[in-house]
């Protein structure tokens, strides 16, 4: 297995050197030009050439891609254009909103997926079962944005409850969770009730029965640990759309986060801040994953990576 976790690893390069070069190369395809950014409206021709130079805008572009990978091999990622701040700490700065955000939402996701996906197998086909099934249907085809919307306007707007933005008390965490996570509890849920009804059916677990165990303790050490393999499958990939849906989670509460600093950096042509932050964000997804093929290990002894 240390063979295994190695060669993902080692994997991991590859994969950001593509992700980093899509979105360089993205970037320059950006109508606009953020030296004129810099400048601002007041500057003239001369001052935008010299912020060209003095940020090796002039430079070929296989240039200018070149002393990225390198500073960032070296730890470097440069300074934000805009606010002249190194990007690491642009990026340091917003983590902690966007990672209490994504976990709060995981957290949710999972609690609620599983025990309504249980209920809905162990209940097949009752109100229960219909019911959730409705709701699963639901939160899988409502977008973020307009769920977030919703969710303000109720809880904010009309009752007063919750604060509708901001960040740094959990009061302010309760909206935004929830939208982000509404999706991925729809779909955990779908997967436990597919994967636990189709495990229900097995021989194994008749046979648990027919010994005389309980429904409870049959559920809980045969067929529950069994059903959770493609569970977790889809929870590992869940994490990535929760790290992009962020983006308007974080944009539709005003939280300062990794998605909003991305939405803002974008708009202002701030490469280097854009380039290191969905770097950050796919080493995550990538690490996450890695994690995900470990579980399997814990859930199913024959499973063996050589």
């Amino acid at each position: 297995m240390t063979r295994y976790v190695i060669l993902r690893l080692l994997w991991l390069g590859p994969v950001l050197l593509g992700v980093s070069l899509i979105v360089f190369g993205i970037m320059k395809l950006v109508p606009g030009d953020v030296a004129q950014v810099m400048v601002g409206l007041d500057g003239t021709a001369e001052d935008v050439e010299e912020v060209r130079r003095s940020l090796g805008l002039d430079q070929p572009l296989h240039v200018q891609y070149g002393r990225f990978l390198w500073r960032s091999i070296q730890g470097d990622f440069g300074r934000s254009a805009v606010t002249k701040r190194p990007v690491a700490e642009e990026i340091a700065s917003r983590i902690r909103p966007t990672a209490d955000l994504a976990l709060a939402a995981l957290v949710i996701a999972i609690v609620l997926g599983l025990l309504t996906g249980i209920v809905s197998a162990t209940r097949q086909y009752t109100l229960w079962d219909n019911l959730a099934t409705l709701v699963s249907l639901v939160g899988v085809s409502m977008p973020i944005f307009w769920l977030g919307l919703m969710l303000m306007l109720l809880f904010s707007v009309q009752l007063g409850w919750l604060p509708s933005s901001g960040a740094g008390t959990p009061a302010q965490l309760v909206l935004p969770a929830l939208a982000l996570g509404s999706a991925s509890t729809a779909i955990i849920a779908r997967q436990t009730r597919s994967g636990l009804l189709e495990v229900l059916r097995q021989d194994y677990v008749r046979t648990a029965r027919a010994k005389g165990l309980t429904e409870r303790a049959m559920l809980l050490r045969h067929a529950l640990k069994n059903a959770l393999i493609p569970t977790v499958t889809v929870v590992g990939l869940q994490v990535g759309y929760l790290l992009g849906g962020t983006v308007l989670t974080e944009t539709v509460f005003a939280r300062p986060g990794l998605g909003r600093l991305l939405v803002d950096s974008i708009a202002r042509r701030d490469i280097a801040v854009v380039q290191t932050t969905i770097m950050l964000l796919s080493t995550t997804f990538v690490l996450v994953n890695l994690v995900v093929d470990l579980l399997y290990l814990k859930l199913d002894p024959r499973i063996r990576y050589d």
